[in-house]
């Protein structure tokens, strides 16, 4: 049996922008990508703490070291610039390996660094 667990969490980042003429996706330093284990493409659902809302969308390499996080697309609508978001990938594994698995949480600094 496979089950889906938690793999990568960046636990509240700033939302440094937000592109609605974007075709869509999230914007993502890649420090942050590689700190949490994250990959340009992968699938996220990104949580925002300032008003509840959730969405799904996908990653797109930021230019490192900037603090990026800017949702993109339809997605800009479901935040702005300033609010706090969890960003959380999942992953499909064994029942047992999932009892070991360790995920990456990351708790980044004032600004999005590390």
């Amino acid at each position: 049996m496979y089950i889906e667990v938690l793999k990568s969490k960046l636990h509240c980042v700033t939302i440094t922008e937000a592109n609605l003429h974007y075709m869509g996706s999230i914007t993502i330093d890649e420090d942050l990508m590689d700190a949490a284990g994250l990959i340009a493409g992968e699938k996220v659902q990104v949580v925002n703490n300032n008003n509840g809302d959730r969405l799904e969308t996908y990653i797109i390499k930021g230019e490192r070291g900037s603090g990026c996080v800017c949702l993109n697309g339809a997605a800009a609508r479901k935040c702005i610039v300033g609010d706090t978001v969890i960003i959380i990938a999942y992953a499909m594994m064994d029942f047992e390996e999932a009892k070991t698995f360790k995920p990456k949480v990351v708790f980044p600094k004032a600004g999005n660094k590390l």
